[in-house]
């Protein structure tokens, strides 16, 4: 199923039409271009390659600038790939715009949490912790791990501290609230994972 790319905005809340206030997270698509197309004959599954966004300073090399010469295309700064059944009705250079989506459709979003670097397990596994009174000397801390005599280790799929964040998530059946054709911005109920102005990928829900 085609989808969209686009940057995760504000969330915000607006009033539905029978006057309840909505969540919303804000989602500027923008600009997204067809960059190239995938057929079943030469690639082996037939998918549309979406382009959306200005590129850093970083990606403008001459291989990256060199595929979007061979198609005409001006260089965008973000491309995903999306399989469909058939690229029929698809080509080279045509913008995408966020009427493929209706207010009331779900739509799943995909993009990347906040990195939160070396987490204790109270954060990152919601851990309870030891006793909070005065004398504890194990408020935050690990405690024990396991058994100790047998088998003597910690067993596998122990949570432990470690990095915590920065994993690719996608968040299935979000309401599509509100559509802006003219700015070019979708609001959708609830939350979407990464930081304010970071890129996600919109597909049709259930």
């Amino acid at each position: 199923m085609i989808g969209l790319v686009g940057a995760k905005g504000e969330m915000t809340q607006i009033y539905d039409d029978s006057g309840k206030v909505v969540p919303v997270t804000e989602i500027k698509i923008g600009k997204c271009v067809v960059v190239g197309l995938r057929t079943k004959e030469k690639h082996g599954y037939f998918a549309v390659q979406v382009g959306q966004g200005a590129p850093s300073k970083r990606q403008l090399t001459k291989p990256y600038q060199g595929q979007f010469k061979k198609t005409g295309v001006p260089v965008l700064g973000k491309v995903c790939e999306f399989r469909v059944d058939s690229v029929d009705g698809y080509q080279v250079g045509q913008e995408l715009k966020v009427d493929i989506f209706k207010p009331g459709e779900f739509v799943n979003i995909t993009g990347w949490t906040k990195g939160r670097g070396f987490a204790g397990g109270m954060k990152r596994w919601g851990w309870h912790g030891g006793p909070a009174s005065h004398g504890s000397m194990s408020h935050r801390r690990i405690g024990s791990l396991g058994a100790g005599s047998s088998p003597g280790r910690a067993l596998p799929g122990r949570t432990l501290p470690g990095h915590y964040g920065c994993e690719r998530v996608t968040i299935k059946n979000l309401k599509v609230v509100k559509v802006d054709p003219e700015q070019g911005v979708i609001y959708v109920r609830g939350a979407v994972p990464g930081y304010r102005g970071a890129r996600v990928l919109i597909r049709k829900g259930a």
